[in-house]
């Protein structure tokens, strides 16, 4: 047989090759713009996607989305571009792409170009605001895990004038069922007739959790703005308005996001000074050789030095006292000068 014979079909040369363009279906249908991976695992695991016509039946089959065919409820889903949006939310439109009701949702404020868009978090029906609109499944998932702890600024209007006791509630936390709630930051802005304006930050957004506080301490919500989301401000934009994230605004929101995954970050602590003669060795205990000599040199030359003067102590006498008169008189004669 040749040296140039080709390798078998079979071999891992033709398999790891092949394995270049293959993708978990579940990855793929995320980056699609259907949602989370979590999502995606959702409608594989009820029989909606299939994979050149049969039912997906394994979250972790890996396809090739170049040459099969993946459709969820019978429509072919492909890559698109990235799509960032900030939208100024109004009132009365839902976060959900589903709604059996058929009442308004925030991505039908989006012309129909066929790309997937879904809103990064949820602000309940009656709130309006910032959020972000995306189909970047990964980057909004990520956003909205609670590890990340993305600052949410929100102004609230609510009714009365609560007291300094009842904010430094919200400032400890108020316990419900799913857990303590509490806000990270709280100013107080303005006061308006009978009403009260307040600037409160969230790292953790859960349902409806502001109204829920603030009903718990005695001042409903008359309305509630999310102002501010991470480095993402509302800017000028009206209500029912969006815009494309600029380069800058995208760089500062991932630069964010991998600040707080950081290892270095979330593990960093103060170090102490290494002791000598505890734990790891330090600079100079690692140059024992070097020094051994010049502490050696030293100790002949102390030795040296004590038989010299063991020698004068046996010309003084063998009373075993120290003769010091001459140094008396220096120091005596010393004192005098001063």
């Amino acid at each position: 047989m040749s040296s140039q014979t080709p390798p078998p079909p079979n071999s891992d040369t033709d398999s790891s090759a092949e394995d270049v363009h293959l993708i978990r279906l579940q990855k793929f249908l995320a980056a699609t713009g259907l949602g989370s991976r979590r999502h995606c695992e959702e409608y594989i695991e009820t029989g909606r996607v299939t994979i050149d016509g049969e039912a997906a039946s394994e979250f972790g089959v890996k396809v090739d989305p170049e040459t099969q065919v993946i459709c969820v409820d019978g429509e072919r889903v492909r890559l698109q571009p990235r799509r960032y949006y900030l939208l100024n939310k109004p009132t009365g439109f839902l976060c959900t792409n589903n709604d059996p009701a058929g009442r308004r949702r925030v991505i039908d404020l989006f012309p129909n170009e066929g790309q997937r868009l879904f809103t990064v978090g949820r602000l309940d029906e009656n709130s309006e605001g910032l959020i972000l609109v995306t189909n970047d499944g990964a980057m909004a998932e990520r956003l909205a895990h609670p590890r990340y702890k993305v600052p949410r600024t929100y102004h609230v209007q609510v009714v009365g004038n609560p007291t300094r006791e009842k904010l430094d509630e919200l400032r400890k936390g108020v316990r419900f069922k799913e857990g303590v709630f509490r806000v990270s930051g709280l100013k107080y802005l303005r006061k308006q007739g009978k009403s009260t304006f307040l600037e409160l930050t969230l790292h953790e957004g859960q349902n409806r959790e502001i109204r829920r506080m603030m009903a718990r301490i005695g001042h409903k919500v008359i309305q509630l703005i999310r102002v501010r989301f991470g480095p993402l401000n509302i800017g000028k934009l009206k209500s029912g308005e969006y815009k494309r994230l600029t380069d800058w605004e995208l760089k500062k929101l991932r630069d964010m996001m991998n600040e707080k995954h950081s290892p270095d970050i979330r593990h960093r602590k103060g170090r102490k000074s290494a002791v000598p003669g505890k734990g790891r060795p330090t600079h100079g205990s690692a140059d024992k050789k070097t020094f051994g000599k010049k502490s050696s040199e030293s100790s002949s030359k102390s030795r040296n030095s004590n038989s010299k003067r063991g020698a004068s102590a046996s010309q003084q006498g063998t009373t075993g006292r120290r003769i010091i008169g001459a140094t008396h008189k220096k120091k005596t004669s010393q004192g005098r000068r001063k």
